[in-house]
């Protein structure tokens, strides 16, 4: 390969925002985890709970449902949510190795946009109306997008330009 040719390596920054990625990844891996145990428990109130907690609304205050076949769809509904969001956790560890391997834009683009969109969503519809609890979880996760979407970029060649 001669030297135009040859990919230069991430920099610390790229690196730094690859290591955050992976935190948020696992972080996603384990509320898809998570949400599959609490189905398979059959617990469709502990499955409720996760979601429930914020300041505009209490644990306490949350009606369940006592029809069968409500707190079937309930419980199909969010077991849905959480492989989704687990699944946003596999598809963060795709983008953070291809950022630390090839400190690649298209790696961080995908966390960015894709996962943002994911993420953002669960911000503005569960986190700041107040509807789930804010734990280190719950805050952690938009926090880890942020500063990774912020960082990361300075390790990466700018687009267009020989590495």
């Amino acid at each position: 390969m001669d030297k135009e040719s040859t990919p230069r390596p991430p920099g610390l920054a790229a690196k730094i925002g690859a290591g955050l990625i992976v935190l948020w990844s696992i972080l996603h891996i384990w509320v898809g985890g998570d949400g599959l145990a609490k189905f398979f428990a059959g617990d469709v109130k502990a499955q409720w709970e996760g979601f429930l907690g914020g300041t505009r609304a209490p644990i306490e205050a949350f009606v369940h449902t006592t029809d069968a076949v409500t707190a079937n769809v309930h419980a199909h509904m969010i077991v849905n949510f959480c492989v989704d969001v687990g699944g946003y956790g596999v598809l963060g560890l795709v983008a953070a190795w291809l950022v630390w391997k090839q400190a690649s834009w298209l790696g961080y683009l995908l966390f960015v946009v894709i996962i943002g969109i994911a993420d953002l969503a669960f911000t503005f519809a569960m986190v700041t109306p107040g509807i789930i609890v804010l734990n280190a979880g719950t805050v952690g996760g938009p926090v880890l997008w942020v500063l990774a979407c912020a960082i990361t970029p300075f390790g990466l060649a700018r687009p267009g330009v020989s590495r």
